[in-house]
């Protein structure tokens, strides 16, 4: 099949590089025009602006984006849907969320465009093993895409799992579960440094990846990173999210659906970007009012 790619960064190129491998047809569009180089020495066809790139696939055509969420995805296709004709197919691949994706397809729908929202997990690893997608569209649709689902997947690594907007609700999750995941390795391993043992901490999660009940994708990761830096001297405490958890607990919230866990995670990653914390501080002065506990010196 022929698509445009629109995002061309680490994981536009890679999917690019995949579906290429795999015989598809690609004209890559980004706004660094490096990328767009990149992707042109890979096999793929450029172009210096989405008219163009539009201009240079044939009707049905098919769009997919890997752009930052939020105001790039919603400009961007606002202009796809003044560009693209009925029975064209835009698909967004990028973590959005899934209320906008619903919005999107409707307006979209008007032109005769249909949308899809691929939940799209795999990271940097995706282009060799494969991407898990989590498609929301129709049936019809899905059938149309299934091709290049299943070269950039890989076996039994996607599916329609629902209609509009359920392929980033079920990827909002899927990245909620996530923070969930990180955070109990996180303690854990900080539990098992911190110990009277001098424990191997690479050894272990390398142990842990053979017939234990912990074992998964996520403990390989930490034992590769452990194995390169034991003590991780050379990573920050700084925590980031990308707002899917946010919108996990929101989510939540709406439905009265407890999720400690996942809140309790989304915190943690709050409190690792605090330089120092107001809210300690009164906890201390509180110790000190009410029981003449010592406050100590501040950090420096």
């Amino acid at each position: 099949m022929k698509l445009g790619m629109v995002g061309l960064g680490r994981m536009g190129g890679n999917m690019t590089t995949r579906l290429l491998r795999g015989g598809h047809e690609v004209v890559g569009f980004a706004i660094d025009a490096a990328s767009v180089e990149l992707a042109v020495a890979d096999g793929a066809a450029g172009a210096s602006s989405l008219e163009e790139l539009v201009s240079k696939l044939e009707p049905p055509r098919l769009v997919w984006l890997m752009v930052p969420s939020g105001a790039p995805t919603q400009s961007t296709i606002v202009k796809l849907n003044d560009l693209l004709a009925t029975g064209d197919i835009v698909v967004d691949g990028g973590n959005s969320k899934y209320t906008d994706s619903i919005a999107r397809a409707e307006l979209l729908a008007e032109n005769g465009i249909s949308f899809v929202d691929a939940g799209t997990s795999g990271g940097i690893w995706g282009l060799e093993e494969g991407y898990c997608l989590m498609v929301g569209c129709t049936q019809e649709t899905f059938a149309r895409i299934e091709p290049i689902l299943a070269t950039l997947a890989p076996e039994h690594g996607y599916a329609r799992v629902g209609a509009s907007g359920a392929g980033h609700f079920t990827k909002m999750v899927h990245n909620g579960i996530e923070y969930g995941l990180m955070q109990a390795y996180g303690e854990g391993f900080e539990l098992l440094q911190k110990s009277r043992f001098d424990l191997d901490l690479p050894q272990i999660a390398e142990l842990w990846q053979h017939g234990s009940v912990v074992r998964s994708w996520l403990l390989d990761l930490a034992a590769k990173a452990l194995a390169e830096d034991p003590r991780l001297e050379k990573v920050s405490d700084y925590v980031e999210d990308s707002g899917e958890g946010r919108w996990t607990i929101e989510t939540a919230l709406e439905q009265a659906v407890p999720t400690p866990a996942i809140a309790l995670a989304l915190f943690a990653r709050f409190a690792s970007r605090q330089d120092e914390s107001f809210s300690n501080k009164l906890l201390a002065a509180l110790r000190k009012e009410f029981g003449g506990h010592a406050i100590h010196d501040k950090k420096p």
